[in-house]
């Protein structure tokens, strides 16, 4: 089967794999129709490896490199292994991508995402960029049979915003302000408006960006023009919002979320820094803000059965995320280089095997 395999930086190759066996018990094999690039994806592709084991088998999985990338999937089941009751040829499902040890405590108490030895398919596992994936059937998602494979594709992201405006204790009525508005920081401004947001400040550079957020109905504020901090403060009644989220990971982005927050308000921690920052934590302590850190969602479906339900109901429209789709055999040219060369035109790229 064809598949994309991360052999090194900037090195992915398309290449022949051998087939898939059937898959084992509690398994079933997923036909891939489409899968998201994530930002994930495209910093093993620039500076890897960050994640992908090179010299060692991961603990859990006992795979290195060279692996298939891709974790952002949707698919159709063509077998299902010994034991699976709940799912059956022909569903249409994508997947929870996580995983975890199984042993220790955070997985006990269904906190895999904090796994010690936590591994991740198409980063320590082979992943979604081929036209087939075993996964085990307790990390399976039905999806409804009027949903595009296309916009399934997006569940992972939005199950990552739906986790960070639950951790945010995001309530109607309420004040946002989400630091970067790429794809994940967009899924975050779609959630927080359908839980009940009352304003929604979406704090980003890139032109294009930014007018996806004004679509969603954000009020959009550009650090390069005004301090964030005091357009957000300016804004509401010099108070700050009920919650930050930074989806930046940029150099200020965190001190500024903290920073734009209110006394006792909440800020929830998204991005991947690539580097370490410093902070005054004397106005959290004096102040009693909160700061919280995330890592994709809860457990296996705690996140991405709303992910789905808002997706089907239309009280949210994510298909605008979606700015290219293209065939696995063009992953590096029009894919990973598109979004590298031309950021102000792209948000999310989706692969298909097929």
């Amino acid at each position: 089967m064809k598949a994309a395999r991360w052999y090194g930086p900037k090195d992915m190759r398309v290449e022949n794999v051998p087939d898939l066996p059937a898959p084992a018990e509690g398994c079933v094999k997923i036909k891939i129709k489409w899968c998201g690039i994530c930002g994930s994806d495209l910093h093993e592709y620039i500076m890897g490896p960050i994640s992908v084991p090179l010299k060692e088998p991961h603990v859990v999985t006992g795979k290195k490199a060279p692996l298939t990338l891709g974790h952002e999937f949707s698919g159709e089941i063509v077998e299902v292994g010994k034991g699976v009751t709940n799912y059956a040829k022909g569903d249409k499902v994508t997947a929870n991508p996580f995983i975890g040890c199984g042993k220790c405590y955070m997985c006990r108490t269904n906190r895999p995402l904090s796994c010690e030895y936590v591994a991740l398919y198409g980063l320590m596992d082979d992943g979604a960029f081929a036209e087939y994936l075993n996964v085990p059937a307790d990390q399976v998602i039905k999806l409804p049979d009027d949903m595009s494979y296309e916009l399934a594709a997006l569940v992972e992201p939005l199950a990552v915003a739906v986790h960070a405006v639950r951790t945010g204790n995001v309530l109607v009525g309420q004040t946002v302000a989400v630091f970067g508005a790429g794809p994940i920081g967009l899924c975050n401004v779609l959630v927080a408006k359908a839980a009940g947001a009352s304003k929604v400040f979406a704090v980003e550079t890139a032109k294009m960006r930014k007018e996806y957020a004004e679509k969603m109905g954000a009020i959009v504020i550009d650090p390069t023009k005004v301090d964030p901090v005091e357009e957000i403060k300016k804004q509401t009644d010099g108070i700050g919002v009920d919650v930050a989220i930074d989806c930046a990971a940029a150099y200020n982005s965190a001190p500024n979320a903290v920073n734009s927050s209110r006394r006792g308000g909440r800020t929830v921690i998204v991005g991947i820094h690539e580097k370490p920052i410093s902070f005054n934590f004397n106005d959290i302590l004096y102040s009693e803000k909160n700061i919280y850190g995330i890592h994709g969602y809860t457990g296996y479906y705690s996140e991405f059965e709303p992910a789905v339900a808002l997706l089907a109901s239309g009280a949210i429209n994510a298909e605008p995320l979606i700015t290219g789709k293209i065939k696995v055999e063009d992953i590096v040219e029009k894919g990973f280089m598109e979004l590298i060369n031309n950021k102000e035109e792209n948000l999310k790229i989706i692969v298909t095997p097929e």
